[in-house]
């Protein structure tokens, strides 16, 4: 996420909770009132990745294909419509087909939702998702654009689209929130549509493996309960930094702080085997170290947020290499990144925090993504994290109290004392298609299938 501009993108994200605690409504309210009280997970994450899911959807020029990576493609196309690329003005004619998901049911209702796809779409193709809600008075939300994602950029720029709203929600970048959440009011359901297009006659298509939503409805609160340790384990997780690439590519937002997200997507990518070859980095100027992250930077990029850090744009990226699935969702607890830690699977977490309020990192943040790669002997955390002068300096170990309070909580105060918005346990989870029985039981206990 870009520090910069973390805080006008994400204000809408926990702005809706805090509004509720404030009124009382909030679900959670007793979890700010007494942060040591138990409380039951407010995370709902549902994906659509079999055969039989993929079957359960309304499908208009879509087919559904079995094998190893089950998913839709086009079969015969419903249409075909126009679209013109608000980044370049250009107007094509593309082909499309249509799968609508069933509806889902959270079983948390949500004051915010972010939706994710994993998916490989060759060039001439590319594909949109949309969310449609139902409050929890009964009434609908319009649908929403969630993302219009390509995995290259030669056909169209991939982007989220502002100034969606009814008037009771509305859509930040890659995130959907109740406007006032103080109301009671709360998303109880929700379908997602997805839109692939093609090149007419190509007999092109897109193929998405994964499709999945994450619901929360995190408890408003400063400080958040302690866990305790109890892991020692580090992962061999490749180390690069962002600051070298400080002024590089200002068409991809220029290097240096601004790209943490790519490259601590990188890493992980890396960690599981991911490669780029020298085709691919061919565009990338020779005399820049670890190119790899500029090409994270670029295909991460999102046209409209104008930067690397929109959440499912970085889950699909990584989802692009042989092998891997990438998903967006949140996590209650440094004990869920010790679950996933001891099976083999590091983990990318958002923070925001003064410079004072995280020990040895040297800098103060309104939003930083970095990679939590195991924990020591006394329960602190090993992350690699990307904001450091050289890739030798990656590797750093935080407090484990410090680090948990910073990436929980949902509310804190910045440097000119204003009270501002937290992440409440956002993170990216990156792992193979094909996860090892325990693997497949981490993500289960944090709440992914």
């Amino acid at each position: 996420m870009n520090r910069a501009r973390q805080p006008s993108r994400r204000t809408v994200l926990t702005a809706a909770v805090a509004a509720a605690v404030a009124g009382g409504t909030a679900p959670a309210a007793a979890a700010a009132d007494d942060p040591d009280r138990p409380q039951a997970r407010p995370i709902d994450y549902q994906a659509w990745t079999t055969y039989r899911e993929w079957r359960l959807g309304a499908a208009q020029g879509v087919r559904t294909v079995a094998g190893a990576r089950p998913g839709v493609v086009i079969g015969t196309p419903a249409g075909r419509s126009d679209y013109t690329d608000p980044h370049t003005g250009t107007t094509a004619t593309w082909e499309y087909a249509t799968w609508t998901g069933p509806v889902h049911r959270l079983a948390v209702p949500a004051t915010e939702l972010v939706a994710s796809w994993n998916a490989h779409t060759p060039d001439g193709t590319w594909l949109q998702v949309e969310l449609q809600g139902t409050y929890s008075d009964g009434t609908g939300t319009p649908w929403y654009v969630m993302g219009r994602w390509a995995s290259g950029d030669l056909d169209i720029k991939r982007t989220s689209v502002d100034g969606q709203t009814d008037g009771r929600s509305s859509i930040s970048t890659d995130t959907f929130a109740i406007d006032d959440a103080s109301t009671g009011l709360r998303l109880s359901s929700y379908r997602l549509r997805l839109t692939l297009y093609r090149k007419p006659g190509t007999g092109l298509t897109p193929t998405v493996w994964r499709l999945g939503a994450m619901g929360s409805d995190i408890p408003d609160r400063f400080t958040v309960p302690a866990s305790a340790p109890g892991l020692a384990r580090e992962l061999a997780v490749p180390r690069y930094s962002q600051e070298i690439h400080k002024g590089q590519y200002p068409e991809y937002d220029n290097g240096g702080e601004a790209w943490c997200s790519p490259t601590s997507s990188q890493m992980i990518i890396e960690y599981w085997g991911g490669r780029l070859t020298p085709g691919q980095l061919s565009w990338v100027d020779p005399s820049y170290a670890d190119p790899q992250v500029d090409h994270a930077a670029r295909f991460t990029y999102d046209y409209q947020y104008e930067g690397c850090g929109n959440w499912p744009f970085n889950a699909a990226y990584a989802a692009t290499f042989p092998d891997l699935q990438g998903v967006v969702t949140r996590l209650t607890s440094l004990t869920d990144l010790e679950t996933l830690i001891a099976a083999g699977i590091p983990a990318i977490t958002s923070q925001s925090f003064l410079k004072t309020e995280l020990t040895g990192a040297g800098y103060g943040t309104a939003g930083h993504l970095m990679t939590v790669i195991g924990f020591t002997a006394d329960g602190d955390v090993i992350a690699n994290d990307p904001a450091s002068a050289s890739d030798d300096a990656v590797r750093r170990v935080y407090l484990r109290r410090e680090f948990e309070n910073i990436w929980l909580r949902t509310k804190r105060y910045n440097a000119s004392g204003k009270v501002v918005s937290g992440p409440g346990g956002v993170c990216y989870l990156y792992f193979p298609a094909h996860p090892s029985p325990r693997q497949r039981r981490a993500l289960a206990a944090v709440g992914v299938r």
